[in-house]
């Protein structure tokens, strides 16, 4: 519609849109147009108490997504999809987006991670000339996976082994910090009524400073109770940036500490590219093993 601002509509016409697709029966799945920056107002007009009485069906996005996705999960008990919006299957496909298509048809339960990733640098100079242009993966991925001793969280080996599972949960930062002490925030109850929860967690537009507020906001709210393990992604604004000591990695490990479990960093999730899609609010066996990172759907 192009009336909106900063949407493409009215939030009001937006949910009713939205409400609308997820309850059409003959629709099986509701993909994303993009990213966006404000589908929290879009999301205040849903009912998620209304949408978990009806027959569950995949919604995939992600980043701004995230503010439909964790209610969907945390209030509905119904899983969505974090992985590519509609205008990434625009581009050539590649792995990425094979194993989008393959969550989304049930093909397959264990998704892994990437070898090499597209450096902010090189996604920036490709899509000058090619909105739609394949990756440049001019990086190797390193993952760092930090176990929890003495009473710190300490940086493994490079051949360090993880494994952990638990319910899925997370998405982009910059929102759930934001719908952290809403009406959308149900982590209270969710934590009484279910078991370990795996939290996947990536940063947009955050600096460290930040990334290390709204972790230190979500912890104190007691999001993260139930925690068995910490999965971080690239963070796309912070990459490789410090602030008066504080960089992408103490901003999270120096305040995770006290959960004694592990945290494993710069996973293929978010906003530097490739990324795994992943389904939140499903049971999980996550292993991290050197730069190896996979995930196994435990239920469907």
């Amino acid at each position: 519609m192009s009336d909106g601002l900063g949407i493409s509509t009215s939030p009001e016409r937006a949910a009713k849109e939205l409400e609308e697709f997820y309850l059409d029966t003959g629709t099986q799945a509701v993909i994303s147009c993009g990213g966006g920056e404000l589908m929290c107002e879009t999301v205040g007009h849903l009912d998620f108490h209304k949408l978990a009485g009806c027959p569950p069906k995949w919604f995939m996005g992600y980043s701004d997504n995230t503010n439909f996705i964790f209610p969907l999960a945390t209030i509905s008990n119904v899983a969505g999809i974090y992985g590519p919006t509609f205008t990434g299957f625009g581009k050539p496909w590649e792995q990425a987006e094979t194993d989008a298509l393959a969550l989304l048809e049930g093909k397959t339960n264990i998704i892994s991670g990437y070898s090499r990733f597209q450096s902010p640098e090189a996604d920036e100079k490709a899509t000058e000339t090619d909105p739609f242009s394949p990756y440049v993966l001019d990086m190797e991925k390193k993952l760092r996976t930090y176990i929890h001793q003495d009473g710190k969280l300490r940086r493994a080996d490079k051949d360090g082994e993880v494994s952990s599972s638990g319910i899925l949960l997370g998405g982009c930062l910059d929102v759930l910090a934001l719908l952290c002490g809403t009406q959308l925030d149900n982590m209270k109850n969710f934590n009484k009524e279910h078991g370990a929860v795996a939290w996947v967690l990536e940063s947009c537009d955050g600096n460290p400073m930040e990334i290390r507020r709204q972790i230190w906001h979500l912890d104190n709210a007691g999001w993260f109770a139930n925690a068995s393990v910490f999965i971080i992604g690239r963070p796309l604004a912070s990459w490789h940036k410090s602030m008066m000591g504080v960089d992408q990695y103490n901003a999270v490990t120096d305040i995770l500490a006290r959960h004694g479990v592990p945290v494993i960093m710069d996973a293929d999730i978010g906003h530097i590219g490739p990324s795994v899609p992943l389904i939140i609010g499903a049971e999980s066996k996550i292993l991290a093993r050197g730069n190896e990172l996979s995930f196994e759907l435990l239920t469907r």
